[in-house]
């Protein structure tokens, strides 16, 4: 049997945690998304010694060469020996399927989230979420994702929201999760056109795509987001910088009662992630850290509690 064609290309970097910003800048320039893990999952991610994993893909194939450079610059940048980079190739079809298989049914909350895979039934008093891993983020697997359904679940239990958006909503799983667990509809947009897609496929198949609306949309620039503003309940799940970047923009697009949840950072990018929206008047009500992630929860009024 011929050996599918790869359409997936995977580079992977690994640092210590002082330099992962500076390297994931570099690999934000030839892929088209970018995480971190710790290298050593019982590591201990407080210790600045412990080496950190940059995974980022690319739909297109990398060049290496410029690559390369862009490494060396920022290695000397930095006054350090450039790192080891590894490019592969991924067959898609292999990938996704090995995600599938590795991807076990996970509580946050009172949201069960689970692949199609699993055959049995989400425990009594829980809200089932069908996701299986694919080429859109989110699977409920990552620290981020689970951060964020952990704070979704507390903030539904404590206050009703008429106005939810998920922004950069991958596959649309905590768009799917607000809309499921308080029955509202939910706005959903995504840079992403593959992830538009995913996500709405995702909504229908976990009956909510009535109940979840989905567009393209850079950011809050787009009318779709614009028409329907301002939203009482925001949630962005994506980077560090471009969180900071647009805090701005969130803040136009944040009723005055507002809440906002946003992930996507290292415990390390927590400053600079909330003085940019401290700026917007916004103040910090909690956080979750899970595995050297933070999902931080935000509001700029007196009234919002945790």
């Amino acid at each position: 049997m011929p050996k599918p064609q790869a359409d997936i290309w995977r580079v992977e970097i690994i640092v210590q945690l002082q330099f992962v910003e500076a390297y994931e800048a570099v690999l934000e320039q030839f892929t088209d998304a970018v995480s971190w893990f710790l290298a050593d999952p019982d590591a201990d991610e407080a210790d600045d010694l412990v080496l950190w994993r940059l995974e980022g893909f690319s739909r297109e194939p990398v060049d290496r060469p410029l690559l390369d450079a862009a490494v060396d610059l920022t290695a000397a940048a930095l006054g350090r020996e450039p790192p080891l980079v590894s490019v592969v190739a991924v067959a898609q079809t292999d990938w996704v399927a090995d995600n599938i298989r590795s991807f076990p049914p996970i509580a946050a909350g009172r949201f069960f989230v689970h692949g199609s895979h699993f055959e049995g039934k989400p425990p009594a008093g829980t809200i089932g979420l069908k996701i299986d891993a694919g080429t859109a983020f989110g699977s409920g697997e990552h620290a981020t994702t689970y951060g964020c359904l952990r704070a979704i679940d507390l903030l539904l239990r404590r206050r009703t929201f008429r106005n939810p958006l998920d922004l950069g909503c991958g596959s649309g799983i905590l768009a799917i999760a607000i809309a499921k667990a308080s029955g509202v509809r939910v706005r959903a947009t995504d840079i992403d056109p593959e992830s538009v897609i995913v996500a709405a496929r995702n909504a229908r198949d976990n009956g909510a795509l009535g109940r979840v609306s989905t567009a393209l949309s850079d950011g809050y620039r787009s009318r779709f987001l614009a028409r329907h503003r301002p939203y009482d309940l925001i949630v962005a799940n994506i980077l560090a910088r471009p969180l900071a970047r647009m805090a701005k923009d969130l803040s136009r697009h944040l009723a005055p009662d507002g809440v906002v949840v946003l992930s996507g950072l290292l415990n390390r990018q927590e400053r600079f992630v909330m003085a940019a929206h401290r700026m917007q008047g916004l103040s910090l009500l909690g956080r979750f850290r899970v595995n050297g992630w933070s999902t931080l929860v935000l509001a700029r009024s007196a009234r919002a509690r945790l």
